[in-house]
């Protein structure tokens, strides 16, 4: 029967397809090899992976949060990669001081210029650069829309009230008139009748 470890590996999802894995022995978790693949990206890793070598490979950056199930990593190797360390590398760098130094000073940048092949422990936040965060332009298609639906909306508000209180102001003046009319007809029917008798 097979240890723990074996069957770990062997479950679908546990090993990456493109790497390949090893148990370290009953419940000592995993080796996942994948050095040398080209990958541009990392892959979903098990969470029992002690052992990471992502080495060797096309990788530029690691996505925030990629790497917070791995609690257990007792080593990892990323060098020899091009690593783009703007401020999206800075998840990674984090990553590395808690988990491995040793690691973070074997990886070099590949990009952008001003910092080609220095080591990204020695980079700081300044050399990083800062992300700037800017709308999508479907944001900024829904904010140019909603704005126009806006004025066109108090536009129609204006008109409405305006013809509200413009009829007002016609139906009392029909109204003023009807009764004037009805008063002077009154008072003339009245003299004609007091002049009869």
């Amino acid at each position: 029967s097979p240890n723990w470890g074996e069957r770990a590996y062997r479950e679908p999802r546990t090993c990456p397809p493109s790497c390949s894995c090893k148990a370290l022995g009953e419940r000592k978790g995993l080796q996942i090899d994948c050095s040398s693949r080209k990958l541009k990206e990392v892959p979903a890793l098990p969470v029992n992976t002690k052992r990471l070598y992502l080495q060797n490979n096309s990788l530029s950056t690691v996505p925030p949060g990629a790497l917070d199930s791995l609690l257990s990593v007792e080593e990892v190797k990323l060098f020899d990669n091009p690593w783009t360390c703007d401020c999206h590398i800075l998840y990674l760098k984090l990553w590395l001081e808690d988990i491995s130094e040793a690691a973070l000073a074997n990886i070099r940048c590949a990009t952008p210029a001003p910092v080609r092949m220095k080591p990204l422990k020695q980079l700081t936040g300044n050399e990083l650069g800062t992300c700037k965060r800017s709308l999508p332009t479907k944001c900024l298609e829904f904010f140019w829309k909603d704005l126009i639906l806006i004025a066109i909306a108090i536009v129609t508000f204006i008109l409405v009230a305006w013809a509200l209180k413009f009829s007002k102001k016609v139906v009392y003046q029909i109204n003023l008139r009807r009764y004037t009319t009805r008063g002077l007809l009154l008072w003339r029917h009245a003299s004609k009748n007091h002049k009869l008798h």
